[in-house]
């Protein structure tokens, strides 16, 4: 008994389908709130928070603008600065602005603080700060020693 050939399909082809699929996706209630390029990493941190399995912290720049990063409940200092690194890279692919950001320089630059107090400790958790859901995490500039 002989095998169906199977259908190959290009890749240009694959791309697409999964892009119709997606698109359908976010159009669920629970998705809605989500950008038109979606990743599959925001939709699954998107059931993630409907489940309580994540949160979101807000963390506000000197400038006012406040970016939501979704984090895991048991999150440390260092889940939360990989994926505001992650929010600001995937923002700056959809707008269109500055290909590359030296985190290096920013996280010897910045720190991020909570409550007045200094998120130093990257092994931290970070409800070992008291940072709960929707809580204000702040980017501060380093002063000079």
């Amino acid at each position: 008994m002989a095998a169906e050939p199977e259908e190959e399909l290009a890749h240009a082809e694959v791309l697409e389908l999964f892009q119709e699929a997606l698109a359908r996706l976010v159009q669920d209630p629970l998705l809605c709130d989500l950008p038109p390029q979606v990743t599959a990493e925001e939709i699954g941190s998107q059931v993630a928070l409907e489940y309580g399995q994540a949160m979101t912290v807000r963390v506000c720049k000197a400038d006012g603008e406040t970016m939501p990063v979704v984090v895991v409940q048991n999150a440390s200092v260092l889940d939360l600065k990989k994926a505001l690194r992650r929010h600001v890279q995937l923002r700056q692919a959809r707008q269109g602005g500055v290909q590359h950001l030296s985190w290096k320089y920013i996280w010897r630059t910045y720190h991020l603080t909570y409550g007045g107090e200094k998120l130093a400790d990257d092994r931290k958790k970070l409800r070992e700060y008291g940072i709960r859901n929707r809580d204000e995490v702040s980017f501060i500039k380093k002063l000079r020693k």
